[in-house]
Parts: structure tokens; sequence; C-alpha cells
């Protein structure tokens, strides 16, 4: 299929861009920035929907940009920029001569804490799981978040993928692991045996709060426990549903 992938640059973005291409999809990025494979937001919106057979809008706003104050200003950045973007493409993808197939729009990766991946913004690589092991890295021992009630999940490109190869799958799917149960110790724990490291040294809440804000920390320290039903249901098999397998696989 040819597939156009709003956001395409980031952390997110790119894994699902290698993930396609290498199942043979040409992909197009909509980013900020012209270059090979991509068209610019301001090019679509003047010229429309470039010939393709699904679309893909994974931008907005890094929620968790550590360099901006969580302000209504910001608030309102990390919103908007949601908003436009989705606004945009279902503008072209309205107007154009032959709509795509498909339509996925992904409305929230997950924070569940400390999730492997994040929300980002277009150009900008990076986000908590980043954030967790550098700490790992520069104390050489398993950061552990405080709390104990926490549960992990994995968010898998792999789920947009098959949402776009599947034509009998239609509707919302939660992109998560299938067996979200491990706590913070637990999480420590598998971490520090993929990096061959102790898991001792926790990581207090205030530090958290002190880099994110109160609100936005809340994300990272009390996380929720998300069931794919409806993803199982659609056939969709994991290629590592527990979290052991998954930490190792990142790590290597």
């Amino acid at each position: 299929m040819r597939v156009l992938v709003g956001g395409g640059t980031g952390f997110v973005g790119t894994a699902l861009t290698q993930l396609l291409r290498a199942r043979g999809h040409e992909v197009t990025l909509v980013s900020r920035q012209p270059g090979p494979s991509r068209i610019t937001w301001d090019a679509l919106a003047k010229s429309g929907l470039p010939s393709c057979d699904a679309v893909v809008n994974l931008a907005g706003e890094n929620i968790l940009n550590p360099l901006r104050r969580w302000n209504e200003t910001f608030q309102k950045e990390v919103v908007q920029s949601r908003l436009e973007s989705t606004q945009m493409l279902a503008k072209a993808i309205t107007e154009a001569p032959q709509p795509p197939q498909a339509w996925v729009l992904v409305t929230g990766v997950a924070y569940y804490r400390p999730s492997l991946t994040a929300e980002y913004d277009e150009d900008s690589p990076g986000g908590d799981f980043d954030f967790f092991s550098n700490l790992v890295t520069r104390w050489e021992a398993a950061a552990r978040l405080p709390g104990h009630s926490t549960r992990q999940v994995v968010v898998r490109s792999g789920i947009v993928a098959h949402a776009l190869e599947a034509n009998h799958v239609q509707g919302i799917l939660n992109g998560v692991a299938p067996a979200p149960t491990t706590t913070n110790a637990d999480f420590a724990r598998a971490l520090a045996s993929a990096l061959g490291r102790p898991a001792f040294i926790p990581l207090p809440s205030i530090v958290v709060q002190a880099v994110f804000g109160r609100e936005r920390a809340i994300m990272l320290l009390e996380g929720q426990k998300v069931v794919p039903r409806r993803t199982l249901a659609t056939g969709y098999q994991y290629s590592f549903p527990e979290l052991g397998a998954a930490l190792k696989e990142v790590v290597a």
C-alpha cells in the first residue's frame, strides 16, 4: 500500500515507518521540513492529499516536553496541535478524488508509567523511556519510580500496521500489551535484568514532579490498567506480549 503518515519523524512514527517499509509498503511522511518521501503540512493544505491507500496521524506536541512549563498556554498547544493536524488530514481525505481505504488516528500513545514509548512532536525524538533509561545509564542501576499499583504496558506500532492491512478492523483499539500486570518494582527488576544491572535505587516522586510539574507527573506516577480486548479479537498477534522479553528487545 501507499501510506501517508502524519508526524512520522518522531520515535513512534520512525518505528512504524520502518515496519511498514519492511512489509513492502510505500511510506510518505507529512512533516514540517521537506525531504525525500516527504511532504510538508503547508503543501498538504495547499495541494490536497497525495495519492495514497491509507493515512495515519501521529502528529502532536510532546506532552512530556520537560523544557516547557505545564501552563494554560502549553496545554492549549498540546490539544490544538492534535486537532489541527487531524482536521487538516480529514479535510484532505474528504476532498480527495480517490479517498484512501484506511484512516488511522492515534489519539494518545500510552503514558502508563514508565511506558516504552510516548507521544512525540513530529520532529523531536525522545520520551519517557529515554528519560528513564538515561537515569539508569547515569546511575548504573535501574531507577524505580515510587508506588506499587501502576500497571505497565507496551505500545506496539504493529497494531497500527495490522489496522491498515486487515480490512475487517474498525473502531477503537487499545494499543497496549495483553499482560499489563507489572508493578513498578517488577518493571525495575525486568529492566535491571535486561541491562544486567541491580535494581535498588528509587526515583522519588518529587523528582518527577520537579521536572514535569505536578499534573504531568501523574501520567508517569499513576498509570492505568488497560486491556486490549478488541485488539486481540481482531486477530492481532503480539511479538512481545510479556514485559521481560520486550525490554530485552529494546535494550538489545
